[in-house]
């Protein structure tokens, strides 16, 4: 018996197969794009991205043969949602969270609620990444849409629903629409009421690991599935790679190593908007009963691309740069063993807390004719490491981090995990399998079906570590003076040139 977690981002989806012991049996991906255009739109096609969701399952099935798989969950990013009937038809494409078109709805929804009363209510400050200015923008401006749909479902409910599921949102994902009270565990009726919006568009809300029905047969045949497996609710895919790593408990953090660097923190009890807001700091559900997490994040993986898209443009073009984080090894070789002389702002695209800026540009300080590009490279992963530490560093005391479970891309490289160990100064542990969200979504899932008792017993279960990299005290040293020059430069460079270059027009 086998359990499929489907794991759905910004820019691909996989589907992986996983026994009850954790070990992978068959892995799928699909890469899809992402479409822009005037006023800010940023969207995904809703109908060909469910299609590559089919697509990946439909491999995965058949790499597998007979083993018959037992049940089903998704993990999925947040704030994204789509349209649907009743009868399932899709209506329309799925707004991502930096689509803006919606902005013009925040002063309205600040007259309504502050950011203090809204944290209390949701945990969450005001922002336009959030599900909420966009499912305004539909009612308002695509009335068409708005008037048609039945449901508005997060992605990780909406594909469930296509797989023959009935449609509900999970606590996790529920929270990144601004409209969930994180207390009640139910939809914001007293918002919606004001913001004349339909509660009765919003899906059933149940947590994360209920069960939400059973495989369409019709569909379980078209994707070359026997029988059909239960269909699970999933959660928000960094919480699903925080139970993927094991992270469940207060002290260690679960540290995603993709396009974007993401530490997401475990507690028990929510603290205070005192201590939170100011911070940049949210409070969200964790996949796991009776636990919270909070994000910190930042560029991390998508940074080191364009450096080796400026600056490795002719390995590239040979075909010697490619694929995964083996096509850095090169790279690594070349940047110095200690601290690099160059400093890097990373705050190359909108930022994460405390600040999430929009309007920013990067800065690449301590430039001269002896600087090697592993120099500047090496400045840039150091750069991404010392703004998310600044923010570690000025955790309030309720949410302790004693060290890190590391997943993602990057995890795979051991200058890079060694680098961030140092610089934190706290161990970081890497598991077996680095698909974390997927084997996260696999333990939800064989919670759902009753293969396992509790979430706890899942991750006992499935996750396996393997090595732990330690700080050097030595380097730890030579990297903390750069890291005090950072915190002294970085806040005031990015908002500076912002304010005084036309960045829009600038090269």
């Amino acid at each position: 018996m086998a359990l499929l977690g489907i794991d759905l981002g910004t820019i691909g989806c996989k589907a992986v197969l996983f026994d009850a012991d954790g070990n992978r049996l068959a892995k799928a991906y699909r890469e899809y794009s992402m479409i822009t255009g005037h006023g800010g739109l940023a969207e995904l096609d809703s109908t060909a991205v469910m299609e590559d969701v089919r697509t990946v399952v439909r491999e995965v099935s058949n790499a597998v043969g007979e083993d018959v798989i037992e049940a089903v969950s998704v993990s999925s990013m947040g704030e994204a949602f789509v349209p649907v009937t009743g009868n399932r038809d899709i209506l329309g494409n799925s707004p991502l969270n930096f689509d803006i078109r919606g902005n013009g709805y925040l002063d309205e929804i600040r007259d309504i609620i502050s950011d203090e009363e809204l944290y209390l209510v949701n945990g969450n400050p005001l922002g336009t990444n959030y599900a909420l200015t966009k499912l305004l923008w539909t009612a308002r401006e695509n009335p068409r849409i708005y008037d048609l749909a039945d449901h508005f479902l997060l992605w990780s409910g909406f594909v469930l629903f296509m797989l023959g599921g009935r449609p509900v949102c999970d606590f996790t994902l529920a929270n990144r629409t601004l409209l969930f009270d994180i207390e009640n565990r139910s939809w914001n009726s007293a918002l919606t009421e004001r913001l004349d919006f339909d509660t009765d568009k919003l899906p059933e809300l149940v947590p994360t690991g209920t069960v939400v029905g059973e495989m369409n047969t019709a569909v379980a045949a078209d994707l070359g599935i026997r029988g059909k497996p239960i269909l699970v609710a999933g959660s928000h895919d960094q919480c699903a790679n925080s139970l993927g790593c094991g992270v469940l408990d207060e002290g260690t953090a679960m540290y995603g190593m993709g396009t974007f660097h993401c530490i997401v923190v475990p507690f028990r009890t929510r603290p205070g908007s005192g201590v939170m807001l100011p911070r940049g700091l949210n409070t969200e559900h964790h996949a796991v009963p009776d636990r919270y997490v909070t994000f910190i994040y930042n560029q991390g993986g998508i940074l080191l691309k364009w450096f080796r898209d400026t600056f490795l443009v002719e390995k590239r073009d040979l075909g010697i740069v490619k694929g995964g984080i083996n096509i850095y090894e090169d790279l690594m070789d070349e940047m110095p063993e200690g601290p690099s002389s160059v400093l890097v702002s990373p705050n190359f695209s909108v930022t994460g807390p405390p600040k999430f800026l929009e309007k920013v540009t990067g800065m690449i300080s301590g430039l001269t004719l002896a600087t090697t590009r592993g120099d500047i490279a090496k400045g840039v992963l150091e750069g991404v490491a010392y703004y998310l530490k600044e923010n570690v560093d000025d955790l309030p005391a309720e949410l302790p981090l004693d060290g890190f479970r590391v997943v993602g891309g990057g995890s795979h490289s051991d200058t890079w995990v060694k680098l961030l160990s140092d610089i934190f100064e706290r161990p970081f542990t890497r598991t077996a399998e680095n698909e974390a969200g997927s084997l996260g979504a696999a333990i939800i899932a064989g919670v759902g079906s009753g293969r396992f008792r509790n979430f706890r017993e899942g991750a006992e279960a499935m996750v396996r570590l393997t090595d732990t990299i330690d700080p050097d005290e030595e380097r730890s040293r030579r990297y903390e003076s750069n890291y005090f020059r950072f915190k002294e430069i970085h806040p005031r460079f990015g908002e500076f040139l912002a304010d005084h270059l036309d960045l829009n027009n600038a090269g």
